[in-house]
């Protein structure tokens, strides 16, 4: 375990176990980080702090479940959202915790609106996020008979092209 778990206020280490047995992962990182910080503990090694404690608590925490992927959760996520869908869209996002991982949202049809249907992370035991999230969508995107997008499928890339600017280059000036 990392030496500076020593370096803790007893407080800080029940908060931080308490958020990590909740699988709260970023106010754990939080609050190690703002206490050690003073200390010159950079953020990479308050992640890693908290790792440990992950390790150290082990089948005691209390995962979070992944976003269900399957067509009936899916449509009545979307069908709960305030606006008309007319398009699904896959997007890279990534964060120092998860790494890289996609997002699956519905965008309606407001100016700018959007809503959030899935989270898919990397997990050793399932198909790549972006595979997973690619046939989820596609399949919602059939379902309600909208188009899918998916810019960068293979490589992450959380600049790529968003589809309403796909739209209005398509559309011209």
């Amino acid at each position: 375990m990392s030496g500076w778990w020593t370096y803790l206020e007893e407080r800080t280490r029940r908060e931080v176990d308490a958020d990590v047995l909740r699988d709260r992962r970023l106010p754990a990182v939080r609050s190690v980080w703002e206490a050690l910080r003073p200390l010159g503990v950079g953020l990479h090694e308050a992640e890693r702090v908290v790792h440990a404690r992950y390790e150290a608590l082990g089948d005691r925490v209390q995962r979070t479940p992944p976003d269900p992927l399957d067509l009936p959760s899916l449509a009545a996520r979307a069908g709960a959202l305030p606006g008309r869908v007319t398009a699904v869209e896959a997007l890279w996002d990534g964060d120092t915790v998860h790494d890289w991982f996609v997002l699956l949202v519905a965008v309606l049809d407001g100016p700018d609106g959007e809503g959030h249907l899935a989270t898919v992370y990397h997990r050793p035991d399932r198909a790549p996020a972006s595979d997973a999230a690619a046939k989820a969508g596609r399949a919602l995107a059939s379902h309600l008979g909208v188009p899918f997008h998916f810019a960068s499928p293979d490589i992450p890339d959380d600049d790529a092209p968003r589809w309403r600017a796909v739209q209005r280059l398509a559309e011209g000036p």
